[in-house]
Order: C-alpha cells, then sequence, then structure tokens
C-alpha cells in the first residue's frame, strides 16, 4: 500500500457525510483573513512586497453538500498571490481556480485583498520627500462569465471652513477699525506691521484633518491604477497631508488651505468632477469626512456618478 493510500485511509473526512436536516445552499463559504505577500506596482512601474489579508470564497449551490473544500481555497491562494505581480488577469487567474476546484460545488466566486501601499511624495517647496501609507482593497468577483471589480483606497487631507474663514475675516477688519482712525492717513508701514502682529490677526478659521474614502470600477481593460487615482484626487482637492516639512513647506501648505476653502459638499463635488472626467473609471464612490474640530461630530457628503444599477450613494 503506498503513503498516499495509507492516508486516506487513516484520515477521517467527516464533511463527505451529508446532513440532511440542515440541507441548504449557501451563499458565500471560505476564508477570511489569510496572511499572504502580494506584489503590486501602484502605477510608478515599480513591483512593491506588501503585507496582505485576503478573503476567499465561494458559494456552496449544493444543499446536499456539508461544505467546500477551504484548503483548495488556501492553497490556490498562497501559490498564485505570493508568486505573481498582483492583476486584474492575477485575479481572474484566481477566481477561475476557485470555481474550477469546486466545480460541483459552487458557480460563483469572489476574492478581497487589503494592504497598505507605500507611495513617495515631495514636499511642496524644500527638496525632501517621505513616505506616505495608502490602505489599499482590492475586490474582485466572477459569475460565470461576469466579472467584477473594485479598487479602494483612502486620501487624506486638511479642510479649512468657508464660514469661519468669512467670519474670522470680519473680526479683522473690526480690529482694522479699532487699531487704525478712519479719519487719520494709514501709514503703510504701520499696517504692514499690524498685519503680521498677534494683536493685528485676532481669529483665524477652524481646519481639520480630512478623510476621503474611495472605491471605483476601473473600466474593461483599464487595469489597477492606484497612484493616477490617488494624484487626480489629491490635486483637486488641493491640501493633501504631507510627508516631509520645513518651515518654506508649512507656509505652503497655509497658502494651499488659504486657497482651498471647502464645505464637505465642496470636497465631494470636487472628486466627484474629477474623477467623471476619468474613461478609466466604469462607476465611483466616494465618501467624504470632515473631522471636525468646532464640533464633537463629523461633516460627511457622498457623490457617486450616477451610473444604472452602480454604486449609488447611501450613508
Amino acid at each position: 500500500m503506498s503513503n498516499q493510500e495509507n492516508t486516506a485511509r487513516l484520515l477521517p473526512d467527516v464533511a463527505v457525510h451529508a446532513q440532511p436536516h440542515l440541507a441548504g445552499a449557501l451563499d458565500w463559504v471560505g476564508m477570511a483573513d489569510i496572511q499572504v505577500p502580494v506584489h503590486f506596482d501602484a502605477g510608478d512601474g515599480e513591483v512593491h512586497r506588501a503585507s496582505a489579508r485576503v478573503g476567499a470564497f465561494v458559494n456552496l449551490k449544493r444543499p446536499d453538500k456539508r461544505g467546500i473544500h477551504m484548503s483548495r481555497l488556501y492553497l490556490q491562494v498562497e501559490q498564485v498571490l505570493s508568486a505573481q505581480p498582483l492583476t486584474v488577469d492575477t485575479l481572474q487567474q484566481l477566481l477561475r481556480g476557485f470555481l474550477e476546484s469546486h466545480r460541483d460545488l459552487s458557480d460563483r466566486a469572489c476574492l478581497s485583498v487589503k494592504f497598505e501601499q507605500l507611495v513617495r511624495r515631495p514636499a511642496l517647496r524644500s527638496d525632501n520627500s517621505g513616505w506616505r501609507s495608502y490602505p489599499v482593497t482590492i475586490e474582485a468577483s466572477l459569475t460565470g462569465d461576469s466579472f467584477l471589480l473594485e479598487l479602494g483606497t483612502e486620501v487624506v487631507y486638511s479642510s479649512t471652513c468657508p464660514a469661519s474663514a468669512a467670519l474670522s475675516r470680519q473680526l479683522i477688519q473690526d480690529q482694522f477699525s479699532k487699531d487704525f482712525d478712519a479719519g487719520k492717513p494709514i501709514d503703510a508701514a504701520a499696517v504692514l506691521a499690524w498685519l503680521g502682529s498677534e494683536q493685528g490677526i485676532v481669529a483665524t478659521p477652524h481646519a481639520q484633518r480630512s478623510v476621503a474614502c474611495l472605491r471605483v470600477r476601473p473600466s474593461v481593460g483599464a487595469g489597477l491604477h492606484l497612484i493616477d487615482l490617488i494624484d487626480r484626487v489629491e490635486h483637486a482637492l488641493g491640501t493633501p497631508v504631507q510627508t516631509a516639512v520645513k518651515r518654506e513647506d508649512e507656509q505652503a501648505f497655509a497658502l494651499a488651505n488659504g486657497g482651498n476653502l471647502m464645505f464637505c459638499e465642496d470636497a465631494a463635488r470636487r472628486i466627484q468632477k474629477a474623477l467623471d472626467a476619468d474613461p478609466r473609471l466604469s462607476d465611483f464612490h466616494v465618501r467624504v469626512e470632515h473631522q471636525e474640530s468646532l464640533h464633537p461630530h463629523d461633516a460627511v457628503a457622498y457623490a457617486s456618478k450616477g451610473v444604472e444599477g452602480g454604486f449609488g450613494s447611501t450613508p
């Protein structure tokens, strides 16, 4: 008797025994948070290695079968993702493998991959640069010949309140009226010194760290262009958070905030306009969250492309 036959004889497999009293088809069965390395080109031409957590699932269409072959899913995830770059073709290959290994049990498969992508970002004014870590979520599903792919990430930025800015300007005007007699000639040097003093700038608008959560569906053949997506959104907002910061960079950031006053509605519309102009995206969903410094609750807005049968935009 061979070792393989001996092993098969000695190791019981209770999963083959049906339980008629519990018969029923299941939507999804599989594993979440499989730990595996992935190799991903975010769009800069370099393939970076990251530690990922993967979800692998198939449906169980046979009500008379007790379970699926989870080890087959795990081994395919490990063999494919740890050895090949993470691309659209790789995801399709993996999903087809899931179904091929469960052809008597399943006709739908889905996969999620979550990891952090480091991207080097230049400073605003100085010659420095630093790393930004962007969370990445890739979700893919296959039903027959119907393949669906979604890419998600987050952009963190600063938002300065337009209302607060207007109220602050009014207070500065009031202080100016108190400090300079309207009936006397105004000395330019005195005004310049006043503008640079704490006594003159008596109020500043409130700003806060804000987050734009993005989910996009690439058009067929478009691929996964993470850095292009991030660049497009950060450019639309104008105030992404920085890495290396010298005084000249901080001053440039203050100038960017002053020139990009925005409510959460403004931010959502800016991103909506930028993504709507990208032909590589068939659909998108945006959630912006301004983590207010004025009050303990956040200001939130949603936007989507608005295609029929698409993401939609609900809280």
